[in-house]
């Protein structure tokens, strides 16, 4: 679903595509406008990164009589998703973390609780709401509201997104978005039993987005943040400018593992309720939340320091995920290499990702809304952090993890604190848009009142 290949790794596979021939530059791409899919392969032209536009070649697609998705879909209890590898109706929240692009890279993945109603086939589908929030070194680099609908067969279909991509903490462009019905048709983006051999196309609007995906392996057991995980899928995958990815996709997680032909990697740190335990949460996870918060206020030698002694006496105490361990060593590395140097600018990203690791531990004995709570808190703290460096972009950036956490609590708040919250939130991002920090360090100072109210 999200296509993040460098320029190289594009020509390449362009090159490779149009030395095989692997269909003819006269073909015509796509499906026929009643959505019958025609009875040969399609020709689905190669889009450059760079310039966006369509080549002449064409991707390398499997034969049509290997894809399953060429059926009409019937929809009679949409909401309901069982289908367990894509169980977006029971997941609360998945975390991936990851490298992209060089930088760290983390992802929220949230079950929303709006509820989208999407024309298919001429008739209403109600469709579940996913936000999808992305962020590069800590700072927001994309969103997208995702809806998924599953058909009477037990397949799910993917209905559309709405995609922002930002730039310096303000949407750049839209590009990605597409609606079914209106951009091109509903996509399949798992099978009821998916088989090896098993062809779909989770996206399938060809020069606005297309995936087509190949089932290789099923039943696999991987390795799961907290142990073995069972009836796991490998798949790979075609974008629309040539690229490709190998995909695991795990019960009680979806995409578990996302690894790009440029060497890029995403994977799953936890996902609630699949991770969650009823037991309470370490003394020591407190104790380096409080460290966490002090650096974050106050980023020294010092503070860092207790942070770092807190991190190790809670791994000791706690089995914690192998990617987060990772992740927060080299965050707190990043921040302690940071404050020597006394570069102000690094400090506020490194101190960032080590908040938002700290947070995400919680997931596993926290509920959610205690965990975003604790993420609205974060980014106040960010936002007066990039106020007072003058730094409006980030503000920006910042205000933007505030709407979109509070998006996904407000509706479980009371009202009138709900109000206070949402008024702060609003200054806050009045005083962003017209790039005023002095405004956004006092509007940040009410929203941290509010949210503490």
């Amino acid at each position: 679903m999200r296509n993040r290949h460098p320029a190289a790794a594009v020509s390449a596979a362009l090159a490779a595509a149009l030395a095989t021939g692997a269909c003819s530059a006269s073909a015509v791409g796509g499906r026929a406008a009643s959505g019958t899919p025609s009875s040969r392969t399609d020709c689905v032209r190669i889009v450059d990164t760079e310039s966006g536009k369509r080549t002449e070649g064409c991707l390398p697609l499997a034969p049509e009589q290997d894809r399953v998705d060429r059926g009409t879909p019937v929809f009679s209890r949409p909401l309901d998703i069982t289908n367990p590898l894509h169980s977006s109706s029971k997941l609360q929240q998945v975390i991936y973390g990851g490298q992209v692009d060089g930088k760290p890279f983390r992802t929220e993945l949230t079950l929303l609780p709006d509820i989208k109603t999407v024309t298919v086939n001429g008739e209403q589908v109600r469709a579940r709401t996913l936000q999808f929030v992305s962020f590069s070194d800590g700072r927001v680099s994309e969103v997208a509201f995702d809806w998924f609908a599953q058909a009477d067969d037990g397949s799910v279909w993917y209905l559309g997104e709405d995609v922002f991509n930002y730039e310096d903490g303000v949407v750049a462009d839209t590009g990605g978005t597409w609606r079914a019905g209106k951009s091109g048709p509903a996509a399949m983006i798992m099978p009821a039993h998916p088989k090896v051999g098993d062809v779909y196309r989770p996206e399938n609007s060809p020069g606005v987005v297309f995936e087509e995906v190949t089932v290789k392996a099923v039943g696999q057991t991987v390795a799961g943040p907290y142990g073995p995980v069972k009836g796991a899928m490998v798949t790979t995958e075609i974008h629309m400018d040539g690229g490709r990815e190998t995909k695991v996709v795990a019960p009680g997680y979806g995409e578990f593992t996302i690894d790009e032909s440029g060497g890029d990697l995403e994977a799953v740190e936890l996902a609630v309720p699949t991770d969650a335990t009823r037991a309470p949460a370490p003394a020591e996870l407190a104790a380096l939340s409080a460290a966490v918060r002090a650096a974050h206020t106050g980023a020294t030698e010092a503070t860092v320091a207790k942070v770092r002694a807190a991190w190790d006496a809670y791994r000791a105490a706690d089995r914690v995920p192998r990617l987060l361990v990772k992740q927060m060593d080299r965050d707190l590395d990043s921040l302690a290499a940071a404050v020597k140097a006394r570069d102000a600018a690094l400090v506020r990203g490194a101190v960032l990702r080590v908040a938002q690791n700290d947070t995400d531990l919680h997931l596993r004995y926290d509920p959610v809304a205690t965990v975003e709570a604790t993420r609205m808190a974060l980014w106040a703290r960010q936002s007066a952090l990039d106020a007072a460096a003058r730094d409006a972009g980030s503000v920006a950036g910042d205000v933007t993890g505030l709407e979109l956490t509070w998006d996904r609590v407000k509706h479980d708040t009371d009202p009138a604190r709900a109000a206070r919250i949402t008024a702060s939130v609003r200054a806050l991002r009045d005083a962003a848009d017209h790039k005023d920090t002095a405004a956004a360090q006092q509007a940040t100072a009410r929203l941290t009142s509010a949210l503490s109210g």
